[in-house]
């Protein structure tokens, strides 16, 4: 096997730069003497909270614990019931769908638009039934949905909505009379993932819901905490799922780097947009306003899956790492039988469960490696 010269993702080589902050932040937490709720926290939920422009930021223990928390938080101050259906795409990864599970409510699956990846809000009405009362985001590979057709139409139905904001770290666009509003602010809240491969990842695992909504955050405080906000007073069957200090003050130092990791992802976006001329790559659609997408992965499709297996093949040799995001769409994971739907109910997002691959994306990739992957593709044949 040829040595990987361009590894799909280096979480080392993006750190390796920051050491020395990381290295102040990890003592200082533990000189600290308090490694659990404590300043580092509460100063990184607030500045989140501050760059997503909403008013509070709830750390949790993970993106995943960030979804359920926020459904289940809606369901106690008593605007979701248990058992309403939620709508959410048929192509996310499967934690979306495993949360609303979670919070015992009924995920509803909606096709992916094939250009942008996220949800069709085309598609919404045929989805929704009188038990419809929300709507879960995804902004899948870091593009932001179309909010605006979306919120327009949850608002017309009474629908709430929630954004997965796993994939998106500082994605904006002009939304509702602000010129400049970043992911996570679009709906009732929004749960963030820091898993270490994210834009803005912890050095572990990590998440936020962000919200403008000052009961929603409380109870989310609370459940995360045993369902607690006095010691030994229960208010709710809650969980354990809180941000810990260590991984609060390393994502601190990180979080002004955000915009700047952000433009490097787009420049390299634009090259791969540019110079990938190969009739047999299916290039992503790009948005007009480039602030839209943040690149977390930048995906491309193939004709057929015997076609992207070979690709992917292909480039193993040529030294270009690559990855299948997601090769199992959730209403095919025996997790959930036939529950969710059957072999050719989604054929758009079981297509695209065989056809995509994603290359090589992150802000410390060299000009030269990304010219090393544009010159692979564009001399792929099969």
């Amino acid at each position: 096997m040829a040595q990987i010269s361009v590894p799909f993702l280096d979480l080392k080589q993006i750190n390796a730069p920051y050491m020395d902050e990381l290295r102040e932040a990890a003592a200082d937490v533990v000189e600290s003497g308090w490694y659990i709720r404590g300043n580092f926290c509460e100063q990184f939920e607030k500045a989140f909270a501050a760059y997503c422009g909403v008013k509070f930021g709830v750390g949790v223990g993970n993106g995943l614990d960030a979804l359920s928390l926020m459904l289940k938080s809606e369901i106690e101050l008593g605007r979701l019931r248990a058992g309403d259906e939620i709508l959410v795409p048929a192509n996310t990864y499967i934690a979306t769908v495993l949360a609303v599970s979670a919070a015992g409510l009924v995920p509803v699956l909606v096709e992916p638009d094939e250009k942008s990846f996220n949800i069709d809000p085309n598609r919404l009405v045929s989805a929704c039934t009188e038990r419809t009362r929300g709507i879960l985001v995804v902004h899948l590979y870091g593009r932001l949905a179309s909010m605006k057709s979306i919120c327009d139409f949850a608002k017309s139905r009474g629908l709430l909505v929630f954004e997965d904001c796993a994939q998106a770290h500082g994605a904006r666009c002009a939304f509702g009379g602000n010129a400049d509003a970043v992911a996570g602010s679009f709906g009732a809240a929004a749960a963030y993932s820091f898993y270490p491969t994210k834009n803005l990842g912890a050095l572990g695992d990590a998440g936020m819901v962000v919200t403008n909504d000052a009961e929603l955050a409380r109870v989310v405080r609370a459940l995360a905490n045993y369902g607690s906000e006095r010691k030994y007073v229960n208010l709710y069957r809650g969980v354990n799922s809180r941000l810990d200090e260590m991984q609060a003050a390393l994502l601190l130092k990180k979080l002004p780097h955000l915009d700047a990791w952000n433009a490097r992802r787009r420049e390299i976006a634009a090259r791969y947009l540019n110079e990938i001329r190969n009739p047999l790559i299916g290039l992503p659609g790009a948005p007009a306003n480039p602030l839209e997408h943040v690149w977390h992965v930048f995906t491309v499709r193939l004709q057929s899956e015997n076609a992207r297996d070979a690709l992917q093949k292909y480039l193993e040799g040529r030294g270009v790492g690559t990855l299948v995001f997601y090769p199992i769409p959730p209403h095919l994971q025996k997790a959930y039988g036939t529950e969710l739907g059957n072999p050719g109910d989604f054929p758009i997002a079981e297509n695209l469960a065989k056809t995509v691959i994603s290359i090589p994306m992150n802000q410390v990739l060299t000009d030269e490696q990304v010219t090393q992957v544009v010159e692979a593709l564009n001399e792929f044949s099969c």
